[in-house]
């Protein structure tokens, strides 16, 4: 496995499950996956006005997408998050907290604030790369 290292000259983003930066050394295959939000498999979206049900099931289709290219949340150096909503996100970041808690290394990520998404029904998309 590539050997992903944390770099943190502080430790107030451990509360929040990443980190401020990740060193990979010899890391041979790279993804860059597309926003992952909540919707089905026909791309319908799913869980109107409800973050912590969105970021659940954008967290499902990411790992899906990882799984399809044989990795998974261990392999994921950064996370971007892109919602509609930074309060209701940060109340619903438990769910984030909760996925990634049993990740090696906490990814590198930014939190953005944006206004609109693809769809009106949609709150969170979270982008990600990954390295193995």
């Amino acid at each position: 496995m590539t050997q992903a290292r944390p770099v943190n000259p502080w430790t107030w983003q451990d509360a929040y499950g990443y980190s401020q930066a990740v060193e990979v050394a010899d890391g041979r295959r790279q993804r860059y996956s597309a926003g992952q939000t909540a919707v089905d498999a026909a791309g319908n979206p799913l869980h109107r006005g409800d973050m912590a049900a969105q970021l659940n099931l954008a967290f499902d289709n990411l790992e899906r997408v990882l799984g399809a290219a044989g990795m998974s949340l261990a392999n994921v150096v950064r996370l971007n998050y892109y919602t509609t909503d930074v309060p209701a996100f940060l109340a619903a970041s438990g769910e984030t907290g909760r996925r990634l808690a049993a990740v090696p290394v906490k990814p590198a990520g930014t939190l953005l604030g944006v206004a609109a998404l693809y769809h009106p029904d949609l709150l969170v998309e979270i982008e990600a790369t990954a390295v193995a």
